[in-house]
Parts: C-alpha cells; sequence; structure tokens
C-alpha cells in the first residue's frame, strides 16, 4: 500500500477551522477538509500510463479498496486532504477568493521516476470555498476532463494529467446551460494527477489582501520545490522564476495554436505555476480554422477567450502575474517588464518553430516564408477548413513529383461545403509555392512527410467525438469512452479502421448543445 506524504501542509500555513462552512479564509493557504462520501464508486475508467507513472499496478487501482479511495469514501496511509486557498482574475475581472471549491487534495505519493506527484480529487464535495455549491462534479463534464488530460499529453502539450473517472452512483442538479431548467445528472469524480496545482490566483490573493508575508511564503516553497535550480530565495530568484512562468506560459500557449486547441475559460485561476493545461472546462478543438471561435457559451457574446486571442490572453495572466509578484520584486517596474518581453520573445519563437514543423520546414528563413505562413492562416480562416485534416493531409501533398496544379484532394476534403473557385484558385496558388519552398530543405520529401506526419495529429479529442461518448455512459455503456482513451493514446498514428476517430464534424453536430460550444457547469 503506497504511502502518502503533503510537503505543501508541512511548509506552509493553513486554516485552523476544518469545517466545510463557506468563509473568507485570512492567513492561510488551504484548509484541511474531508471528501464527502458517497453512494456507489464504480471504476468507469483508467489511464495505464499515469498507473505506471505513481508506481502503482492494475491490481491495486481495480481493488474495491482503492475505488473507495478514489471515490471519497476512504483514506490510505498519509492522506490528509486539503482545499487550496486562492483567488483569480475571472473575464477580466478581480473576483477575490476563490479557492479549490470542489476539488481535494489527497496528498503526495513518490513515483518511481522521483517526482512527488499530487493526487486530487475533483468533484469530491464541498470545502469552505464551494460558497453557494455543492462542490460535485456530473459525468459528463468528468468525462471531458478525464479524456482530455490524457489526450492532450499524448499529444505531448503540457498538462495535468488523470489516474480515474469514478462514477459515484449519485444524482447532482446542474442547469447546464444557466437557462433555469436544472435537471438531475449522473455524478462523477476525476482523480488528477500533477506535481503541483498551484496557480496564478494563489498569489494574486496574497497579495491583494496585502500579506506579503505569506506571498514569501508560497513564493519561497514554490521555488525550494520546483524550481530549485534558480537559488535561494532572493529579489533576483524571484524575478527569475517570474521570467521562467512566462516562458513556460508562453510554450504552452503556442502549443495549443499549434495542434487547435481552445482553453475557453483562461481565468488566472485556471492557470498553472508550472506551465500545465489546467482546469478542463468548456475547452474544444478548432474544427473549422476560425480564430474567432470560443467553445464557451459563458463567452460567446465577449469572446474573450477565443482561439485567436489566446496567445494576448496569455500576456495579460503573465502581467497580473507580475502584480502578484510586484512587492518581492521591491516594487521595480523593470522585472516586471522583462517577464512580459520574455513571454513575447518565447511565444514567438515557439509559434515560429511550431508552425515551420508543421508545414515540413526547419525554420522560417526569412520573411518570404513568414509571408508564406501567414497567407496560409489567412486563406484557412476565409472558408471553413478543417485545421486538423488540412494540416495532416499536407504531408500527402508535400510527396507529389511536381507542384499541385489543381487542388488535391486531400485538401479539398478538408472543406466544410463546396468554396467558391477564387477561393480554390488562391488555395491552389499557395499550395505550389508552399510546394517549392520545401524543395530547398534538402531533405527527400518522403522523410518530409513522416516528419509532418510527428506533429500534425491525425486525431484530436474533437467536441462531437466527446459528446457522443458522454451520451453513451449516461445510458450504461462505457465502451466509448475507453475506445476514445484507445484511440487518444496515440494521435499521431494512422490507426487503420479507426478512421471514423479523425473525421470532421459532421453537420447535425454543428450547433447541437454539448457537441459545438458548453457552459462552465460542471
Amino acid at each position: 500500500m503506497p504511502h502518502f506524504t503533503s510537503r505543501f501542509l508541512d511548509s506552509t500555513p493553513g486554516d485552523p477551522l476544518q469545517d466545510t462552512r463557506s468563509r473568507q479564509v485570512l492567513g492561510a493557504l488551504w484548509s484541511k477538509v474531508q471528501p464527502t462520501p458517497v453512494s456507489a464508486p464504480r471504476l468507469v475508467a483508467y489511464a495505464q500510463e499515469v498507473v505506471d507513472l505513481l508506481g502503482l499496478d492494475e491490481q491495486t487501482l481495480r481493488s474495491a479498496e482503492f475505488v473507495q479511495v478514489l471515490g471519497g469514501n476512504a483514506l490510505w496511509p498519509g492522506m490528509v486532504p486539503y482545499a487550496a486557498n486562492y483567488g483569480g482574475h475571472q473575464f477580466g475581472n478581480w473576483a477575490g477568493q476563490l479557492g479549490d471549491g470542489r476539488a481535494i487534495v489527497l496528498g503526495e505519493l513518490l513515483a518511481p521516476n522521483g517526482t512527488r506527484y499530487e493526487l486530487q480529487l475533483k468533484g469530491a464535495g464541498r470545502t469552505p470555498y464551494s460558497r453557494r455549491a455543492d462542490g460535485r462534479a456530473v459525468l459528463r463534464s468528468s468525462i471531458r476532463e478525464f479524456l482530455c488530460s490524457e489526450a492532450m499529453h499524448h499529444l505531448g502539450v503540457s498538462t495535468t494529467r488523470a489516474l480515474s473517472l469514478v462514477a459515484t452512483g449519485d444524482e447532482v442538479i446542474r442547469d447546464m446551460f444557466y437557462d433555469g431548467h436544472p435537471e438531475a445528472e449522473p455524478g462523477a469524480i476525476v482523480c488528477r494527477v500533477a506535481p503541483s496545482f498551484l496557480r496564478f490566483g494563489n498569489f494574486e490573493l496574497c497579495t491583494s489582501r496585502g500579506d506579503v508575508g505569506l506571498l514569501k511564503t508560497l513564493a519561497d516553497y514554490t521555488l525550494k520545490h520546483f524550481y530549485p535550480e534558480l537559488g535561494e530565495p532572493s529579489k533576483a530568484t524571484y524575478a527569475a522564476f517570474y521570467r521562467e512562468v512566462a516562458r513556460r506560459t508562453a510554450r504552452l500557449i503556442a502549443h495549443w495554436q499549434a495542434v487547435g486547441f481552445v482553453h475557453g475559460v483562461m481565468n488566472t485561476d485556471n492557470m498553472s505555476i508550472l506551465g500545465l493545461t489546467i482546469d478542463y472546462g468548456p475547452y474544444g478543438w478548432l474544427d473549422d480554422f476560425n480564430p474567432g471561435w470560443t467553445p464557451n457559451t459563458t463567452d460567446a457574446e465577449q469572446r474573450r477567450y477565443r482561439y485567436g486571442n489566446q496567445p494576448s490572453i496569455g500576456l495579460w495572466n503573465i502581467e497580473r502575474l507580475g502584480v502578484a509578484l510586484w512587492p518581492l520584486l521591491e516594487e521595480e517596474e523593470a522585472l516586471v517588464d522583462e517577464g512580459l518581453a520574455e513571454y513575447q520573445r518565447t511565444f514567438a519563437a515557439e509559434m515560429s518553430r511550431r508552425f515551420s514543423a508543421k508545414l515540413g520546414l526547419s525554420s522560417l528563413e526569412d520573411e518570404a516564408d513568414v509571408a508564406l505562413v501567414n497567407d496560409c492562416f489567412a486563406w484557412l480562416a476565409a472558408y471553413e477548413t478543417d485545421m486538423t485534416l488540412f494540416f495532416r493531409g499536407l504531408s500527402q501533398v508535400v510527396t507529389a513529383p511536381t507542384a499541385p496544379r489543381e487542388l488535391p484532394r486531400v485538401v479539398r476534403d478538408a472543406f466544410y461545403g463546396e468554396p467558391p473557385e477564387a477561393h480554390v484558385a488562391k488555395g491552389l496558388e499557395w499550395l505550389a509555392a508552399w510546394w517549392q519552398r520545401t524543395r530547398r530543405e534538402g531533405v527527400p520529401p518522403e522523410t518530409l512527410a513522416r516528419q509532418m506526419d510527428a506533429v500534425n495529429p491525425k486525431y484530436v479529442l474533437r467536441n462531437w467525438l466527446a459528446q457522443e461518448a458522454i451520451d453513451a455512459a449516461h445510458n450504461g455503456d462505457d465502451s466509448k469512452v475507453h475506445a476514445l482513451l484507445e484511440v487518444m493514446r496515440r494521435p499521431f498514428d494512422e490507426q487503420p479502421g479507426r478512421e471514423a476517430y479523425a473525421a470532421k464534424r459532421p453537420e447535425w453536430a454543428r450547433s447541437k448543445p454539448g457537441f459545438s460550444a458548453l457552459s462552465c457547469s460542471s
């Protein structure tokens, strides 16, 4: 039986109270809280790779005893459950104290690779930060979080992981679209895994309350355990820490852009201090390449968190972190400016690197190359074209013996509908210019094709695929969850027989609730 520890509780001040009454928690970074038991926990799915990562085994995970733990009904030795205290900017506005309203960390487990990982139950019941909510999560959102955590990992994107998905046997009342029609839905709990779930909002709350001592304690804990290479705490170290978080965040968001992922709710309380994708709520993948698209119905009017705005929101959030660290930077404005500049430099370089690779280029050598990429974006956005299918299909075009004289079938198949001839002609012109450019790489076309297929996924977790798995699970069939998990383990492989999972969005799924856009509702 694994033994758990908790460096966070051992190293930082906590709430002296241990009840779940909603309240403002001052002078503390966490509150101890027990998960609320559920009636009939049942293991729906688990990620074998995370089992292996943690040094567990399948027999242990599937045991009745561990399923009770994963459902919030029992604890293992060393587990001291707690909810973290943090604040955040939500949709651009300071929201004050937020905290883990439905997430409870059980403890840390030392993995065979030497890293300590926190195990956190999402949907395990009320905490002091639940406000008027019940602290529960529903099956549909839990399936989405479980699948997306693993799908993102296998795409190579930095992310929290998901160990397990457990159905609780209880019903949860939710108003999915906030339209006054709440319904009972099956409840579930995801066990999330990460070295730490600390976020920008943990630092923001300390500074917003003028509690510089608590801010320093939190920063020093973070440096010691997650950024030890930066050295002992000092003004210079805090500045280096800020720049490194800026770099990690920039690389993360560039990777989101490259695979067409839209987070949907980039509030500062949803931004990881380790540069991980965290808090999978109303996310989505671009079907057609639309920079204005957001999967979040709550954001439908403002579109603050649309695909094309994610890079600038990342910068805005980094600035909020700089404001939070302001007292530790001794109010030196230049140090914040350096962090913002580091974000911008890193993002530009990472976007250039990733989209070069997607097009089979080793780098963007000159202004003509930059224009080639920008022209591609403009053409894709001008008519509904499936982003994933388009980029994946280019590896078939790059091996053609001559520049295309008509639009290849693999590109036409990426259209939603029949585009005007002028658009087709412009696309053919771009493809010919791109094909000619690839010949300057000095690499055999077949090698370029393999390199492109290694960065352009064939399979991504499209909303309509996830929703079909959810609908089946609601009817007692978990097989589609398992099938999707298996496909998303190898997103860059052809996987013969599974081509249906790579299909573009069906027309019936264009605007159907759950299949296109979602709310923040759990």
